[in-house]
């Protein structure tokens, strides 16, 4: 079985009793003992477009989207460090080995790119998302 393919979301939108304003975002976690790198999807101006790289080391967390998240949806997509999928996405859309910004999702091929399955995930419009990326179940 190859790497982590378990995920849990868990929204941390609530209203709290605090005197500054919860910091809108999207989190991935990384609950696995290896390193992974994401990439993220998401819908602008009409059109979709991924970014990428995100390092996740061992249990630890990176906010990929820093401030107001304006999607309902989000996509992603993480390798082990050996460029392999650790999640099993179902979403095609474009990316590439280096550091990326891409508008579109239509003919990677032809526009020099690479296509990888994404998974979608539905923050349910709230303002602060966490993905936790876990190890499968032994």
């Amino acid at each position: 079985m190859r790497g982590p393919v378990l995920s849990i979301l868990c929204a941390t939108g609530f209203l709290g009793l605090t005197a500054m304003p919860a910091e809108a975002k999207f989190t991935v976690c990384n609950q696995t003992l290896d390193v992974f790198n994401v990439a993220i999807g998401a819908e602008v101006d009409q059109e979709f477009q991924t970014e990428g790289w995100w390092t996740i080391a061992a249990n630890r967390c990176v906010d990929v989207i820093r401030g107001e998240l304006e999607n309902r949806y989000i996509y992603v997509y993480a390798t082990d460090v050996f460029r392999q999928p650790v999640l099993d996405g179902t979403v095609s859309m474009c990316i590439q080995a280096s550091k990326f910004e891409i508008r579109g999702t239509e003919d990677c091929w032809q526009r020099g790119y690479r296509a990888a399955h994404f998974i979608e995930v539905d923050t349910q419009a709230v303002e602060r998302w966490t993905l936790f990326v876990n190890d499968p179940p032994r």
